[in-house]
């Protein structure tokens, strides 16, 4: 076959301006932020320091103190036993290592140049003082719906904390991430992808309090984060999808907020709800794995409007769901079919290890050992956190309504794979429970999942 002539240096010519102006477009996209700020220098900025110019520096502060704890944003910017905000805690994702930045007032290690537009511009465009762009495991998809008001408040907080400088550098995503993963051009396609600034737009529908409560979900409290399912890119499809997901590495599932199978937020009260955030359990759930930390550095100091509010909001997305949760619901019925061996060493595993404190009919203790009879934690159609539960252990959080929570021992030298999930298959089948079987395949997969 002859082809034209200059056909391969037409075709490649033709490739390289469909390459360049692709990588325009992303140029374009990933830095918006330079034009649209020069362009409207009195839109986001000076309004918000006009609203700031009500509150003395004391009650800026203290706002700011109040929204980093919504954002539990110390408790990420801190490694264990080094100062707070100072940075260098790894959080580990399926492409490598990210560690969290310094953002203390020191000058040199922390954020102590920046001003309110530097950091304006880190939560709503998601890019550092010196233009680089943040990875996403930094979560601007949801800060920034901040306002401009609160961002500054955060800065105005921040700025008064102690300055710390790091003993050691704190290693760069491009030293950490696998490659490609970790390059500014990587980095820039993701978030042409799956990332468009905005802000939080009212429900005109709704009242106050449950927009404070949305605003506070889908920003700074990123529940989303957690509670929603992740693309193989790594993305959500939404700040308030709250369908459920599998923390990736972490290996902890964050159930659905808005099945009445999986947390039964619709059926709750906000009491019931407020409660959960503020004490860490209710009459319903106990928090546990991660969600325990949340509680333990950021909700149960939350203030009761902004629980009421969130509690508000998220009881009304639940009840919007009944047909999800209809579906799930009646999946969960199915009569599971387990083998008398199995029942029977799984009643006998219970009777010397766990009847003690969660009692012959797994009515559990109240305030102190969770019922396990109609838990929706020991129904889930991923047995995951049970799994992780018996094998680790744990205490849920400490909070000011229990400062000392009773503890699980952790079975990970005491029983094998087949004895835990005997166990686990004895309590999703008993009284009343019905749940499918759990193997020891899915025992072994999430022991090996945590390096045992």
């Amino acid at each position: 076959m002859m082809f034209p002539a200059h056909f391969w240096r037409n075709f490649a010519i033709l490739w390289v301006a469909i390459v360049g102006l692709l990588g325009t477009a992303i140029l374009l996209d990933n830095h918006q932020d330079i034009w649209t700020s020069a362009t409207k220098p009195n839109s986001t900025v000076n309004s918000a320091v006009s609203s700031n110019n009500f509150l003395s520096e004391a009650a800026l502060v203290a706002k700011g103190q109040e929204l980093l704890i919504l954002g539990n944003c110390i408790a990420c910017h801190t490694d264990r036993g080094a100062a707070p905000g100072a940075g260098g805690r790894a959080f580990e994702t399926p492409f490598g290592k990210v560690y969290s930045s310094n953002i203390t007032a020191d000058s040199q290690h922390g954020i102590g140049q920046w001003d309110t537009q530097d950091f304006w511009r880190a939560l709503h465009h998601g890019k550092s003082k010196d233009g680089r762009l943040l990875t996403p495991v930094f979560p601007y998809q949801h800060t920034t719906l901040i306002t401009r008001e609160d961002s500054d408040a955060l800065l105005a907080a921040l700025k008064k904390m102690p300055a710390a400088a790091n003993a050691k550098p704190i290693p760069k995503p491009s030293e950490t991430l696998d490659w490609p993963y970790g390059t500014a051009v990587a980095i820039a396609v993701w978030r042409s992808l799956f990332f468009t600034p905005g802000t939080y737009v009212p429900e005109s529908r709704q009242n106050a309090e449950w927009n404070r409560g949305a605003y506070i979900a889908q920003g700074l409290a990123h529940c989303a984060a957690c509670h929603s399912e992740r693309n193989s890119w790594g993305a959500l499809s939404a700040v308030n999808d709250f369908s459920g997901g599998l923390l990736p590495v972490l290996n902890w599932y964050a159930p659905s907020l808005t099945s009445a199978k999986e947390t039964g937020l619709a059926s709750q009260s906000v009491a019931d709800i407020a409660l959960f955030l503020k004490a860490g359990q209710n009459d319903h759930a106990i928090a546990s794995g991660p969600m325990a930390e949340v509680v333990q550095h950021s909700t149960q100091y939350w203030l009761d409007s902004d629980l009421n509010a969130v509690a508000t909001y998220l009881k009304d997305m639940a009840s919007k769901a009944p047909q999800i949760a209809l579906k799930a619901s009646s999946e969960s019925m199915k009569k599971p079919s387990t083998s008398a061996r199995v029942l029977s060493q799984g009643a006998k595993i219970y009777e010397q290890h766990c009847e003690q404190c969660h009692q012959a009919q797994g009515q559990g203790v109240p305030g102190a050992y969770p019922a396990l009879a109609n838990n929706r934690a020991v129904l889930l159609n991923d047995p995951t956190n049970l799994v992780q539960t018996v094998l680790y252990g744990g205490y849920p959080a400490a909070t000011q309504l229990n400062p000392r929570p009773y503890g699980m021992p952790p079975y990970i030298l005491e029983l094998d794979d087949r004895e835990i999930a005997a166990v686990l298959t004895h309590l999703r089948t008993q009284w009343g429970n019905q749940a499918a079987e759990v193997t020891p395949l899915q025992v072994n997969r999430i022991r090996a999942l945590q390096g045992q």
